[in-house]
């Protein structure tokens, strides 16, 4: 018995170290406020079929834990805000909790985080006191339970507590809650743990006042005259996700933290909506989260932290038509519950239908200026390393012969080479990612499905995002890497039968 616990624990500590080697990912959260909603089996059905590897629970549902065991999904389970005032008075409750909801279903279940509460901060301000205390309680029970290394603890909080996040370089977070976040943030530090933020561009341009302009909440590519640059340190942001995401990083490094990495556990767009609701519709809902998908799987950060990914979690997989509130809360789902799509979502994170879907290219934006393209392409020809024979005088990419195609073919060439290694799409903001092949005729971009440099994506980089396999590992994994942790699981089920 003693052999199995700790052969258990060697596996789980594996697991841990190779899920932090892969690429970014998106997930989605699983809400139940539905009237119709699919049994556990065949919600995780429905997961399977759109080959999505990372979920967020809002509970700790057992039909659910026990669906999802032997299917290598991740998993975060969630505290509810019922739940949160008894485990934040009582390190027992806390353990019988971790026991009862984590420590039984593991490993077959791949839980890696405990969600403690939602939005507690501005939902239900009046239990914020026990907020640290209750993760403590639960991170200890994990350590008892020899679960510490695998499963995480932290909290999700909305962009509400930072009153002002624009421009993000000024952010901070609500002064009301400085000695809770102060606390909150010393124990992501310590126990390495991410923070958990729910941001929502759809709220920050409806409530916005006309300030942005909808492309920029959209992820589409802006014209020269409406970037969006934070005057302090004159980064260029190419969407309001991103500038949500670093104005939270901003508010980190107010209180002198560094090194939290943040993920994404919330964050989405309805598509359907009142009279008094233009925005929320299917249109603007499939852009948005194709955009997110692609932005996401580029493997960069915002501005300020470039080379930490931004790992995702879109809400929500299903319409909740029994929530309260506007039309919009009920319709943010991206499937209907017999699992066929609100609209269409590859999350594969590229089109759906297209030959090389999955490749993201690097290209110039429309209507850039001319001197920082310039400057752009001389960088990435002469500093920045890419090959830019293409586009001399004679070779197969130098017509048409202006910068704007130029440059993107040098961009391209620099981001296909150096994205995996922290390289960014941005040029001072002449740059822009799309999922379409930007290659003509003759001329075949890196990347590109013709390309026989092969030196994007191939169409196994949709793994990016969690399709099935071993404990949820995408299948760009390394092939020695892949060898050896299919050599030490079978030696641990070999040893465990004994």
């Amino acid at each position: 018995m003693k052999l199995k616990k700790w052969l258990e624990s060697v596996l789980l500590l594996l697991v841990a170290m190779l899920s932090g080697a892969l690429g970014a990912f998106v997930g989605v959260n699983i809400g139940t406020d539905v009237s119709d909603l699919p049994s556990a089996a065949n919600v995780v059905a429905i997961l399977k079929a759109h080959q999505i590897g990372h979920v967020r629970l809002y509970d700790a549902n057992a039909h659910m834990l026990q669906a999802l065991s032997n299917t290598g999904i991740e998993v975060i389970v969630g505290v509810t805000n019922e739940e949160l005032l008894r485990i934040g008075r009582s390190p027992s409750v806390a353990a019988a909790w971790v026991n009862k909801n984590v420590a039984a279903y593991m490993p077959s279940t791949n839980i890696t985080a405990i969600a403690v509460g939602s939005q507690v901060l501005t939902i239900i301000p009046k239990i914020a006191p026990v907020l640290v205390p209750a993760m403590n309680y639960l991170h200890k029970a994990l350590i008892a339970a020899n679960l510490n290394f695998r499963v995480k603890v932290s909290t999700p909080q909305s962009m509400d507590i930072i009153p002002r996040p624009f421009p993000p370089s000024t952010a901070a977070f609500n002064s009301s809650w400085n000695s809770t976040i102060y606390q909150l943030l010393q124990f992501l530090r310590n126990t390495n743990s991410s923070y958990m933020l729910n941001a929502y561009p759809y709220y920050g341009y409806t409530k916005g006042d006309g300030i942005f302009p909808i492309e920029y909440a959209l992820f589409r590519s802006l014209p020269s005259v409406k970037q969006i640059v934070d005057p302090n340190t004159l980064f260029h942001y190419n969407s309001m996700f991103d500038a949500m995401v670093d104005a939270t990083y901003y508010s980190i490094g107010a209180f002198n933290f560094d090194n939290i990495p943040i993920i994404v556990t919330e964050t989405g767009w309805p598509s359907f909506g009142g009279a008094d609701e233009p925005d929320a519709t299917s249109e603007n809902a499939e852009s948005y989260n194709t955009n997110l998908i692609r932005r996401v799987l580029n493997d960069s950060g915002p501005p300020s932290q470039p080379k930490i990914a931004i790992n995702t979690y879109i809400y929500e997989l299903f319409n909740e038509d029994k929530r309260n509130g506007p039309t919009s809360e009920k319709n943010w789902g991206v499937f209907y519950t017999n699992g066929s799509a609100v609209y269409p979502l590859s999350f594969s994170g590229s089109v759906q239908n297209t030959g090389n879907s999955s490749a993201v290219f690097c290209v110039a934006k429309d209507g850039a200026d001319t001197d920082k393209l310039q400057a752009g392409l001389n960088w990435a020809c002469g500093q920045g390393q890419a090959n830019c024979a293409a586009i001399q005088a004679g070779r197969p990419c130098y017509l048409p012969n202006n910068l704007k195609s130029h440059a993107s073919y040098a961009y391209n060439d620099y981001y296909q080479k150096m994205h995996n290694a922290g390289g960014t799409c941005d040029f001072d903001g002449t740059a822009m990612v799309t999922a379409e092949d930007p290659s003509y005729g003759s001329c075949v971009y890196a990347g590109s499905s013709n390309s026989s440099g092969g030196a994007g994506r191939s169409s196994s980089s949709t793994a990016a995002i969690a399709p099935m396999g071993s404990f949820g590992a995408s299948s760009n994994l390394q092939v020695p890497i892949l060898q050896s942790l299919i050599s030490v699981i079978s030696v641990f089920f070999a040893l465990v039968s004994l």
